[in-house]
């Protein structure tokens, strides 16, 4: 797909999901240390299930200090309700004790700062960045996201990796923030994994997939 194209598929996906207060997140944070764990804690399972076990984990957690002195056997029962939260405890609680050690308690606002985390990979990284500082270095690529470029045809491939890069080279960077959260919107509502509506999407014309399931040619 060329820039022109993948451009008026954004403009019309802006108008069908609008970004309401600024917010483009699905996670309630408060603050960058809140985004982090969160964000770490939401791989593998729902916004939702996170969201729900935010203000348990907050109250007896509320800092990278508080949580750096717990042991991940305390915290556990705090996240039980997620998935592998006993692997994901360890991580939360090791990145605490890096945020106190190694950047004086604060959340880094570098990718390579915070690839360095445990339990922090390149899209926790993005979000992070994105969401907590406005600060857009890439494009976070969920299920969602997969999904719904391979489908339209913003890329090719399935590997979340090129997937970032081939959609970085399509739209300018000034709207990267705005790309995930509207390819997640469009594949929660619309382009499911099963049975997409295609008689309700607004980008139909445009995609691939569409095309394709109507015999027609790429």
């Amino acid at each position: 797909m060329n820039r022109e194209t993948a451009c008026e598929a954004y403009r019309r996906l802006l108008a069908e999901y609008p970004v309401v207060g600024g917010r483009r997140h699905f996670i309630d944070f408060k603050n960058p240390f809140e985004a982090l764990v969160l964000t770490i804690l939401s791989a593998q399972t729902t916004d939702r299930a996170v969201n729900a076990v935010r203000d348990a984990l907050f109250s007896r957690y509320p800092t990278p200090e508080a949580l750096a002195r717990a042991e991940p056997e305390e915290v556990e029962p705090l996240i039980r309700s997620i998935g592998f939260h006993r692997a994901k405890s360890r991580y939360i609680v090791e990145t605490a004790r890096r945020l106190v050690a190694d950047f004086g308690g604060e959340v880094p606002r570098t990718m390579e700062e915070l690839r360095s985390l445990p339990g922090v990979g390149r899209k926790t990284a993005n979000i992070v960045l994105s969401h907590a500082f406005g600060v857009n270095v890439g494009i976070a690529v969920d299920t969602h996201v997969r999904r719904v470029s391979k489908r339209i045809g913003f890329t090719g491939s399935t590997n979340p990796d090129i997937i970032e890069r081939d959609l970085m080279a399509l739209f300018p960077r000034e709207v990267w923030r705005d790309i995930n959260y509207l390819l997640i919107r469009h594949g929660r509502a619309v382009c499911t994994a099963e049975n997409p509506k295609h008689e309700r999407c607004v980008v139909a014309d445009l995609c691939r997939y569409y095309r394709e399931i109507q015999g027609g040619e790429e």
